[in-house]
């Protein structure tokens, strides 16, 4: 009977200590990707918001699904701004945090409840006695989330295209006889853009010139250093209205926990299109790259290292950038690689 009442108490405390660090574990991630998006993925890609960006050699693996958009499934052109419409904060609903988030804070809310009702931390659990009950309940739990998630991730994430294929000519040609057209050129800037996205098979194909790559790898260090200067005027007219409220918010929380982000040697290492469309009059581009950067998160006015380091390093994201009429290209959205 005691190595059983022993049993139980080393099982509690194992209970106790999981519940109480694994909200820890996922703030210290997210503090440590406080970079710009917070290593997240947000945005919108007009039509194509919920449908996986085309694979590069750049970013060979999947990209992430948003998890903070404006869009809704079946709605054409870009998310118009709307008051409140980012995703709601809190400790336990940060970006990327998810369903583990989710039953971290259903956890720890019953344990902490059952203590205020006298029963004991574990008791708001379902009782001391059944602690190992519950424990078979929180892996049956995890093991039907996973096989959920890798159903979702394979029902929303096609087969990619081959690498450095040529969709531009492809997609909107009919039948050929022979060998077909000579692919086109790859655009490359100092760092290495690459081409190898296409367009809309029912619209024209939407060209991108060597000026456009150009143009994203510019947008890559401006934004990076208006977020590190907490310039939300700047962002405002580098981004797309949506991508500028996701910034204002994370600004604000940062500024609320008393932290700065530094982002600085910002350094495109590779990158190369992933897909070109248009949508009534406005050009999307969705662009894999690769940088390099030093990213930390300093105390403010103490400049105290809370997280990161002056180690530079290296990131591979998914960006699509949109563009209206006569106007600039315009952040339109930030997706994580798998």
């Amino acid at each position: 009977m005691n190595f059983l009442h022993r049993t139980r108490g080393v099982v509690a405390a194992l209970a106790v200590t999981l519940s109480l660090a694994m909200p820890l574990a996922l703030a210290l991630s997210s503090a440590a990707e406080a970079r710009v998006g917070g290593g997240g993925s947000s945005g919108s890609r007009g039509s194509r918001s919920f449908m996986a960006p085309k694979a590069t050699p750049t970013a060979p693996n999947a990209a992430q699904p948003l998890n903070r958009t404006m869009s809704q499934p079946g709605s054409p052109g870009m998310a118009a701004p709307a008051a409140g419409a980012a995703a709601k904060g809190g400790f336990f609903n940060r970006p990327g945090m998810g369903m583990l988030g989710g039953l971290a804070a259903g956890f720890l809310g019953a344990g902490l409840l059952g203590m205020l009702f006298g029963g004991g931390f574990l008791s708001g659990l379902g009782g001391f006695a059944s602690i190992l009950g519950l424990i078979l309940q929180v892996v049956l739990v995890v093991v039907v989330a996973r096989l959920a998630w890798s159903w979702w991730q394979r029902r929303n994430n096609p087969q990619p295209a081959p690498a450095y294929a040529n969709t531009n000519a492809n997609n909107n040609a009919g039948p050929t006889v022979g060998p077909g057209p000579e692919p086109a050129p790859a655009y490359r800037t100092g760092f290495g853009f690459g081409s190898g996205g296409g367009s809309a098979s029912n619209l024209p194909p939407l060209e991108i010139k060597p000026e456009d790559y150009e143009a994203f790898e510019q947008l890559l260090g401006d934004i990076q250093s208006a977020w590190t200067n907490e310039d939300t005027e700047k962002l405002n007219q580098l981004t797309t209205p949506e991508m500028a409220s996701y910034f204002a918010k994370d600004l604000a929380e940062n500024k609320a926990a008393n932290d700065i982000n530094k982002v600085s040697d910002v350094k495109l290492l590779q990158g190369d299109l992933a897909e070109a469309w248009r949508e009534g009059e406005t050009d999307y581009a969705t662009v894999a790259m690769r940088f390099s950067l030093v990213d930390k998160t300093l105390e403010r006015g103490t400049d105290r290292l809370v997280a990161g380091s002056e180690t530079p390093i290296e990131v591979t994201e998914v960006w699509t950038f949109a563009r209206r009429p006569g106007a600039h290209w315009e952040l339109s959205a930030i997706q994580q690689t798998n």
